[in-house]
């Protein structure tokens, strides 16, 4: 009974208590630690901060990106007139548009370079030889470029991007099995070769004593790197750190740089504000596959024959339709350059706008 009683008294003292003059906040405040109020500080602010982020309207320039990269396809031909005034930064943001859409080739890459990049990243492209050599050949103050799982660069690319981009810090590769082999291959064009091999210590040498190679490499992320070439490297070049590991404390005592984590995209910052619905990929129906003899369902002759065609329909209805957009607009343009009337209508709109200006 005096228990009872007891508790009732408790639970009547703390009904008393928070319905006083005091403010609630304070006065739940008074049952925390300074701990458990730092943590319930930081716990509302990260939301409020998500939330923010989350309600933040993009800008005009992420939604005109937007539309322009949904559209990508059937402005290729004319992208180099169009993307000719345009910032690097935004022209670095239609490079990355077309490597997440598997549109970037060397044709794109090359109308969009600009020589003011310090990072480029290629990955998973069809880049070749040809489109990265113009585009070192250009872009000379690269510090940082990913060409992982792209198999149509070679070591002769690579010794081309080497030769011309002198600033070259960080190169990210493998990924694939042929691109894995390219970078076993490229290891010698990666070790410096030395005019004096007397010097007793890499930290003695001047830059003229270096002949060839890539002088400035620092960081290369290569994720399947052998053992071999692990050991080469650490052998016979030093400073060629690979596959760094982010840590408060650096990697070997060196700070490890934003763009030579393993686990990070190189362009990720670029299309940060960029909705990812332009780059989804949609419309594509799953494949249509004949069942398979082990199965123990046997398909007439006709009926293979139809599952062939709506598999090979399907797989040709967005190039048939980016070729009807392109007949369109041919056509419109023959219609303008060929009509009285689309021309007079074009000649009064220009007399209008003089007049105006």
């Amino acid at each position: 009974m005096e228990k009872r009683d007891s508790g009732a008294l408790t639970s009547l003292l703390q009904k008393l208590h928070l319905n006083s003059n005091e403010p609630k906040n304070k006065t739940l405040q008074s049952y925390r630690s300074p701990l458990e109020n730092t943590v319930c500080q930081s716990l509302i602010s990260s939301r409020e901060k998500t939330k923010c982020e989350k309600t933040k309207c993009r800008s005009l320039l992420s939604l005109c990106l937007g539309v322009l990269g949904q559209h990508l396809e059937d402005v290729i031909e004319d992208l180099g007139q169009i993307a000719a005034n345009f910032p690097p930064d935004t022209k670095m943001s239609i490079v990355a548009i077309a490597r997440r859409r598997k549109l970037l080739n060397d044709d794109i890459l090359i109308s969009l370079a600009d020589n003011s990049w310090d990072i480029l990243d290629i990955s998973g492209s069809d880049i070749s030889d040809f489109g990265l050599t113009k585009v070192a050949e250009m872009v000379k103050t690269l510090r940082a470029i990913d060409i992982s799982r792209c198999s149509k660069i070679t070591a002769m690319g690579v010794s081309e991007l080497v030769h011309h981009c002198r600033s070259l810090e960080i190169l990210r590769c493998g990924g694939c099995p042929r691109s894995d082999c390219t970078a076993r291959r490229c290891l010698g064009i990666l070790k410096p070769k030395l005019n004096d091999v007397q010097g007793e210590s890499w930290e003695e040498l001047d830059s003229m004593d270096i002949a060839d190679g890539a002088e400035s490499l620092r960081w290369l992320v290569w994720p399947k790197i052998d053992d071999n070439s692990r050991e080469s490297l650490a052998t016979e070049c030093p400073r060629i750190l690979v596959n760094p590991k982010p840590s408060p404390f650096g990697f070997r005592g060196v700070q490890v740089p934003y763009e030579a984590l393993p686990d990070i995209t190189l362009d990720d910052p670029v299309v940060k504000d960029i909705d990812p619905k332009t780059w989804a990929v949609c419309g594509i129906a799953p494949k249509i596959g004949v069942p398979s003899v082990s199965t123990g369902i046997e398909l007439p002759m006709a009926e293979r024959f139809r599952l062939a065609f709506v598999e090979r329909d399907t797989r040709l209805a967005p190039k048939r339709a980016k070729n009807a957009r392109q007949h369109r607009r041919r056509a419109e343009r023959e219609w303008m350059m060929s009509s009285t009337d689309a021309k007079s209508v074009a000649l009064a709109s220009q007399m209008k706008r003089s007049l105006h200006s």
